[in-house]
C-alpha cells in the first residue's frame, strides 16, 4: 500500500489556528457504519450517540512546557557551573531546545535527566556543548551524543525539583502547523480538561473538544469512563517519508493501562457496551497491549504499533478522533479503522463543508469496520 493512497489537498484557510472559546462548541462529522452515510452534527450531541452500557476511554498524559529557550557555551572541558567565570565569559547565542522523550525512567530527583530533543541552531550545537537556561542558570545541561534528523539527547545537572523548573521556563510547543506566535491562553486551551500525567509534548487532540457540562452530561446518561496515558512525542506530526507504507518504522511512544481500566474494558464487553477511544493515542494503546497479549493488561509498556489498513482491532469498537494531516500515520489508523474509502469521501465532505482541521479543529465519530 502507498502512503499516496492517503494524500488529499487542503485549502490553506481550513487549518484551525485558534481554539473555540466555547471547546464543545466544535462541528462533529459522524460516519454512521449502519446506515452508510455521515451525519453532521455539534459536538454537544455526542452524549446522545451512546448507550448506558458503553465506555469512554481517554488518554489522560498532559502536555507539558517542552520547549526551552537558553543559552550555549562553546566550552568542553569546563565544569558545568554559573559561577566559573570562564564559562561566563564564554556564554553566547541564543538556543531553542525541545524535549522530545525522557530517556531516564527513574523519578528520583537526585538522578541526572537524560533527554532527546530537537534543538536550533542544529548545526553549531555539538556533542560536548553546555547549555543554560534561566536568567540564573536553573537548569543547566550537556549534549552527550547526537542522532538522525538534527536530534540530539541531552544530560540535565540533577536538581530537586526538575519538573518544577520546566514548567516555570517553558513554553507550551503548539503543532508545527499553528502558524502563529504561542500565548498564555495555549497553556489551558492546548490541554484536554482531565490532563494529570505529565510527559506529553503534543496534546491528545480528539479530547480538547470535552468540557465539564459535557462529561456530566455523560455520567448522567449513564456511559462509563476509563483512563490510559500515552505521552503524546513529536513523532505524531512526522509524515510518512516512505513510498511505500510497510517500509514506514513507527516512532515509539511510552504508555501506561491500569488495571481498573482493564476490568473496565472486561466489564463493558460483558455486558455488551461499547468502548468508544477518545483519540488515536487510546487505540494504539489498547490495541497494542491486546496485539501483545491477546487481550489489554495493566502495565507500562512502549507502543511503536504502526495500524494500518488490514489490522484487527481487538477492543475499540468506536472513534472520536479529529482530522488528520495527510499522508499520517494517524490518517493511515482512522482509514484502517473505518475504512479507506469511507474516510476518504468523508474528508472531501468536511472540505466542502468548511470543517476545521488539526489540533484546534473539529472532530469525527467514526465506527468500526465491522468483522
Amino acid at each position: 500500500m502507498l502512503v499516496s493512497d492517503f494524500h488529499y489537498d487542503l485549502p490553506e484557510e481550513l487549518t484551525a489556528q485558534e481554539p473555540l472559546a466555547d471547546r464543545a462548541a466544535s462541528r462533529m462529522l459522524h460516519l454512521n457504519r449502519a446506515t452508510g452515510h455521515w451525519h453532521d452534527r455539534q459536538f454537544r450531541d455526542f452524549p446522545g450517540l451512546l448507550r448506558p452500557d458503553d465506555l469512554v476511554v481517554f488518554n489522560n498524559t498532559r502536555v507539558f512546557p517542552a520547549r526551552l529557550y537558553g543559552r550555549r557555551s562553546g566550552l568542553k572541558s569546563q565544569p558545568l557551573s554559573p559561577s566559573n567565570p570562564a564559562a561566563r565569559d564564554f556564554l553566547r547565542g541564543r538556543i531553542e531546545v525541545l524535549l522530545t522523550r525522557q530517556v531516564s525512567s527513574s523519578r528520583n530527583s537526585n538522578d541526572p535527566k537524560e533527554w532527546k530533543c530537537l534543538v536550533r541552531p542544529g548545526r553549531k550545537i555539538g556533542v560536548g556543548e553546555r547549555l543554560f537556561f534561566g536568567e540564573k542558570n536553573e537548569l543547566q545541561a550537556e549534549v552527550v551524543a547526537r542522532g538522525a534528523f538534527g536530534e540530539r539527547r541531552i544530560r540535565f545537572q540533577p536538581v530537586d525539583d526538575f519538573f518544577d523548573k520546566i514548567e516555570k521556563l517553558g513554553h507550551i510547543p503548539l503543532p508545527p502547523y499553528i502558524s502563529r506566535a504561542p500565548r498564555a491562553g495555549d497553556e489551558r486551551c492546548y490541554q484536554t480538561v482531565y490532563a494529570c500525567a505529565p510527559g506529553a509534548v503534543a496534546a491528545p487532540t480528539a479530547g480538547l473538544h470535552f468540557d465539564e457540562p459535557l462529561l456530566a452530561a455523560l455520567a448522567a446518561r449513564g456511559v462509563q469512563f476509563a483512563y490510559v496515558t500515552l505521552h503524546v512525542g513529536a513523532g505524531t506530526f512526522q509524515p510518512v517519508r516512505e513510498k511505500n507504507l510497510a517500509k514506514h518504522r513507527m516512532h515509539g511512544e511510552r504508555y501506561g493501562i491500569p488495571a481498573a481500566t482493564v476490568a473496565a474494558v472486561e466489564a463493558a464487553k460483558r455486558r455488551g457496551g461499547k468502548v468508544i477511544a477518545v483519540g488515536t493515542t487510546t487505540v494504539r494503546c489498547l490495541e497494542t497491549s491486546a496485539a501483545v497479549h491477546g487481550a489489554p493488561v495493566a502495565g507500562a509498556a512502549e507502543s511503536d504499533l504502526f495500524i494500518t489498513p488490514g489490522f484487527e482491532f481487538q477492543v475499540v469498537d468506536r472513534l472520536v478522533t479529529n482530522f488528520h494531516l495527510p499522508r499520517s500515520t494517524l490518517l493511515v489508523l482512522v482509514s484502517a479503522f473505518a475504512g479507506i474509502e469511507p474516510i476518504r469521501r468523508a474528508y472531501r465532505h468536511a472540505i466542502e463543508q468548511r470543517y476545521r482541521f488539526y489540533s484546534y479543529g473539529d472532530a469525527m465519530l467514526v465506527d468500526k469496520i465491522p468483522g
